[in-house]
């Protein structure tokens, strides 16, 4: 029977936000089963085996305890990624599956050439039957995708290709994993995918309540993540609208939030009017959900989708403008300082933090900007900023 064993061993490609915080509890609870986790970057992997749990390349509020228990025990980090491919009986992807910069799907699609590379890098070491979880947020139908790069390979073993997104919010990840309010696993409708989805929700039993453990037709599971992310960003662009409205007539949007909030219906979480939305997850999920529409010849669905991003850029840009309006119309040769860098507390993620917009903007209005931020490193804070100041030279005609 395929996939009948227990398993024993697991590799995870991607040392980033979500593989490393991810196999680290794994580990921790399931101190039976191997962990490895390798990535391609040899200063990130140096990271997570540095001696000094602060230098960690993630910074998590309870990381550093949930690896010190399990590293060097049953938790590794390497950069041999063969090896622990061949070593592996279940293998996740997680790596990045940023939005593409060129091509069919500019700027909406999600760029799968991390993905393939390990789809093709697996196909070509894998020396016995294999496991393949989906762990990055991808498109529906990727699964179909992988399961096709795998047939092109004239190979004797079985590939069974599950989707289980991550539900952690960057932040809260360690608790979020060890009280998921539930873990969702998609298979293939066939023995083996069926035998390699119980092999999976087998390992997160370990401390998940089965109840919890959802398990679905893959390509639901691979749709949900994005509508997950579409739904909770959808009321951030909700609440900051209102702001905006707020603002013009007096009312408080924090008494509105906790009035609507009392509504069974709507409860009160999401509802706290900000600068935007930031991080890898949010943008770029809604713009993937968005083609998917168009590809789709859904216009009216990508429409209203794509409202919910183009309400957070202008929050982001409604905010840098009230900074010069208070101050006079004018930012020129001030000292205005950003207390925070990250998209949010407890974490030392930049990716899309409203903070560098709002920056962006003041600086090309000639301010002079300080930023502190104890968990994001000088280095990152100005390639951020370059980042963004050379892709509007990039867009100036």
């Amino acid at each position: 029977m395929p996939f009948s064993k227990k398993i024993t061993s697991i590799a995870c490609i991607g040392a980033g936000y979500v593989g490393g915080p991810t196999m680290a509890v794994i580990a921790q609870q399931c101190p039976h089963i191997k962990v490895t986790v390798v990535d391609i970057n040899p200063d990130r992997i140096a990271g997570w085996n540095d001696e000094n749990l602060d230098n960690l390349p993630v910074y998590e509020p309870g990381l550093p305890d949930v690896v010190a228990e399990a590293r060097g025990r049953n938790l590794f980090f390497s950069t041999d990624v063969e090896r622990a491919i061949r070593e592996a009986q279940m293998i996740f992807i997680s790596v990045n599956t940023p939005t593409k910069t060129y091509g069919v799907g500019k700027g909406m699609a999600a760029d799968l050439k991390f993905v393939e590379l390990c789809a093709r890098q697996i196909a070509e070491t894998a020396n016995s039957d294999k496991i393949i979880v989906e762990k990055s947020t991808l498109p529906v139908r990727t699964a179909q995708s992988i399961k096709r790069i795998f047939e092109a390979y004239d190979t004797p073993h079985l590939f069974r290709v599950l989707s289980n997104p991550e539900f952690l919010a960057e932040g809260t990840a360690i608790s979020d994993l060890l009280n998921a309010d539930r873990v969702l696993i998609g298979s293939e409708d066939d023995e083996a995918g069926k035998m390699a989805e119980q092999a999976l929700a087998d390992i997160y039993a370990n401390w998940i309540p089965r109840e919890r453990i959802l398990t679905t037709r893959i390509w639901s599971s691979e749709l949900s993540k994005l509508t997950a992310n579409a739904f909770l960003a959808q009321r951030v662009s909700s609440i900051n609208a209102i702001s905006a409205l707020c603002e013009q007539t007096g009312a408080d949007v924090d008494e509105v939030a906790h009035a609507i909030g009392m509504d069974s219906r709507i409860g009160p979480k999401f509802l706290k009017a900000s600068v935007g939305f930031g991080g890898s997850c949010f943008q770029k999920d809604i713009l993937n959900l968005v083609y998917l529409c168009r590809h789709f010849n859904l216009p009216e669905v990508a429409d209203y989708w794509e409202q919910v991003v183009k309400l957070n850029d202008y929050q982001k840009h409604r905010f840098a403008k009230q900074i010069i309006d208070s101050l006079f119309n004018t930012v020129s040769g001030k000292k205005i300082t950003f207390l925070g860098w990250a998209f949010k507390k407890d974490t030392n993620d930049t990716r899309e933090s409203a903070a560098i917009y709002v920056a962006d903007e003041l600086l090309h209005d000639r301010a002079e900007i300080h930023v502190y931020d104890p968990q994001v490193k000088p280095e990152r804070i100005y390639a951020d900023l370059e980042y963004l100041q050379q892709h509007r030279r990039d867009e100036t005609p």
